[in-house]
């Protein structure tokens, strides 16, 4: 008898995600900006940027700083002061992300996750599909292999409440 050959399926989240990535590319401008803030620049079209540079870049405006963690995620910890929340397995996700490189054509688009994995992973995966101006805050909110993290630095945080984080979002999406 035959042993019986199976392969681990691939995850159909995961796949529209880079399908939607690679619609993004070809919708995002062409020409990205290359912050000087940016702490350790990196060859794969992306930086790197711990939390205290980002929050002090998000606070004077340099940047568009994104939380792109659950809701569950916002509601236990709150979202980093001068950051948008948009959860990354929204269908309009990259959407949103096309929405603010085309209004912030000029500033760089931060991506903060929990421990610095999932940021990695959506900015390299922009980034390889030509999407630019991106900055991969690494060592995320709660801190991992990257840094301590953004809570025990004791940057500010807003509650990660809908309440709180519509406005913050429309000001954003939709400014004046």
């Amino acid at each position: 008898m035959r042993p019986q050959v199976t392969t681990r399926a691939r995850s159909p989240k995961r796949r529209q995600f880079i399908a939607n990535a690679a619609a993004a590319a070809v919708l995002a401008s062409a020409a990205a900006p290359g912050p000087a803030f940016a702490q350790q620049p990196v060859a794969k079209g992306y930086d790197i940027m711990d939390p205290l540079t980002a929050f002090n870049a998000a606070r004077k405006g340099e940047i568009i700083l994104v939380d792109i963690r659950t809701p569950q995620e916002w509601a236990e910890t709150g979202i980093g002061e001068g950051a948008i929340a948009l959860d990354m397995r929204a269908p309009d996700f990259v959407r949103s992300l096309v929405t603010l490189r085309k209004t912030y054509e000029d500033k760089p688009i931060a991506m903060i996750c929990r421990t610095g994995n999932r940021s990695g992973y959506v900015v390299q995966t922009l980034a390889a599909q030509g999407f630019p101006g991106l900055v991969d805050v690494s060592e995320g909110m709660a801190g991992g292999p990257n840094g301590k993290g953004w809570l025990a630095r004791a940057l500010p945080v807003y509650p990660g409440t809908p309440d709180e984080i519509a406005p913050r979002l429309d000001a954003v999406m939709n400014p004046s």
